[in-house]
């Protein structure tokens, strides 16, 4: 498919011309195939020839096709051309004996637990660098504290009906569409990826995990970051409450168990499940880039005793898309993303480096650059892939309607252009807010050691009560509703 600059819209959208035209050869061609027989019975030419022609003179050779439905029901399904040279594995390169190793000696725990030091002052910067941000986000963990509740407590609900013993993928699927998710995918519940501190809540019995994307509002994701970006990255959180709350009421219904990992109450990382699933890859970014919308959505996984099959994953091609794109990368505010894979307990990834995200994201309305500039997400997977086939190029790199953003106090960056943050800028307490104030107080204890003025029963009250508060703040929600500590 031809793609031009719209030059009123200084956006990238498909040339009509030229794809109405695309789509009537292809008609025509399909239509009078069985009758282009010459008078010994043989064919003049085919389909298959004509595009064999067509590939000829397109810069990457397609080494297969992806077919998936469409981006919302009623949709037509689309088909994705994945180039020879980006080919790799389905899902992502694993070696399966690190995953179980570090998933038993270094468990992986939540980040509102394991990094709460950070998370803790992350929240003040914010709140001070946007009193209408404290305002909004006040609101919304209001609204969100019932839904948050429900899910905790999903796992204890009772099943409504009696399994009949059907397989029942098809059943689910499709509610799930009709209720607005636009990628459903089904695998195992892996407790490779289960949070330390959420095991005890784990209940036993729910092997498989249907896995749910919603997406969000696409123009205010272009707005990145901004209060509108907040806007519909809280409110698709919000939406996802009332929505899982009927899909399960669906699942029970059909006399199966289940338990909810999401909005913002997590049992642990869900984009591996997701891409075992089939419904997407995962990013140079560090987030999951499904079809229709990239990274422009919200996830959810639901634990359940279904009886369901599986969706196996699926090479899109992003693996190594990513190397070649690398817009994400070159754009970071913070510096914070690697541009060469590494292996990471068992999993060959692009790795983000954390201390360079987080100041970021707390004085710029959680950032979001990484998701804004990504292509995928820009123009969904079809349009990138296919142009890439065309012309070897990654659609949109190198322009102000990809590229460009503005951070409120230093104005706008385009290609090639990024903001200079000064040394102190980078600096936060970092690991768990207790070890965090603990160190403090050791530093404040050698400090004052010998000095008589210093009333060093004061101190230590004053440390239980700074713990105190620390433990509590743990129950706050965490980087825009993301997750939650206890």
């Amino acid at each position: 498919m031809t793609w031009l600059v719209n030059r009123y819209h200084n956006c990238l959208q498909p040339c009509t011309f030229h794809r109405d035209l695309c789509h009537t050869w292809i008609y025509l061609f399909a239509s009078v195939r069985s009758l282009m027989y010459d008078r010994e019975n043989q064919y003049l030419h085919t389909v298959e020839e004509s595009m064999t022609r067509r590939e000829s003179t397109m810069a990457k050779k397609v080494g297969h096709h992806v077919t998936r439905p469409g981006n919302k029901l009623g949709d037509p399904s689309v088909t994705i051309p994945v180039a020879e040279d980006l080919l790799t594995v389905p899902g992502i390169p694993a070696r399966e004996s690190d995953v179980a190793f570090f998933s038993r000696e270094y468990p992986l725990e939540n980040m509102a637990i394991e990094e709460s030091a950070s998370a803790e002052w992350a929240r003040e910067v914010r709140n001070s660098h946007s009193p209408e941000y404290r305002a909004f986000s006040e609101e919304h963990q209001k609204h969100m504290e019932p839904i948050v509740e429900w899910v905790k407590n999903s796992g204890d609900l009772e099943p409504t009906g009696v399994p009949t013993g059907e397989d029942v993928t098809e059943l689910i699927r499709q509610k799930a569409r009709e209720l607005g998710y636009g990628e459903v995918g089904f695998t195992s519940n892996d407790r490779h990826y289960v949070y330390q501190s959420r095991k005890p809540a784990m209940k036993p019995g729910l092997p498989n995990a249907i896995c749910v994307a919603l997406e969000q509002d696409y123009n205010k994701t272009q707005t990145i970051p901004s209060m509108a970006g907040e806007e519909t990255h809280f409110g698709t959180y919000f939406n996802q409450g009332p929505l899982t709350m009927e899909l399960t009421d669906f699942i029970r219904s059909l006399g199966y168990r289940v338990q909810v990992s999401g909005p913002t109450w997590h049992y642990g990382p869900m984009i591996p499940m997701f891409v075992q699933a089939g419904l997407g890859q995962l990013g140079a970014n560090g987030q999951l880039l499904s079809p229709h919308f990239g990274s422009r959505a919200r996830l959810q996984v639901i634990f359940t005793d279904a009886n369901v099959t599986y969706d196996q994953p699926i090479d899109y091609g992003i693996h190594k898309f990513c190397q070649v794109c690398q817009v994400c990368v070159n754009r970071c505010p913070g510096r914070a993303l690697m541009p060469e894979k590494v292996w990471y307990r068992g999993v060959e990834k692009n790795k983000l480096v954390f201390k360079r995200c987080r100041p970021v994201m707390a004085r710029y309305l959680g950032c979001g650059i990484c998701m804004k500039v990504c292509p995928i997400q820009k123009y969904g997977m079809p349009a990138v892939m296919e142009h890439y086939v065309e012309t070897g190029e990654v659609l949109g790199k190198g322009t102000d309607n990809l590229e460009g953003y503005t951070l409120h106090d230093k104005g706008y960056f385009g290609p090639g252009q990024l903001p200079i943050f000064n040394r102190e800028f980078f600096k936060m307490p970092q690991g768990r807010a207790e070890d965090w104030l603990l160190l403090e107080f050791r530093d404040k204890l050698q400090e004052t050691a010998g000095d008589p003025n210093v009333n060093q029963d004061l101190m230590w009250t004053d440390f239980r009560t700074r713990v105190e508060k620390s433990l509590g703040a743990q129950t706050t929600m965490v980087d825009g509703g993301m997750d939650r500590g206890i």
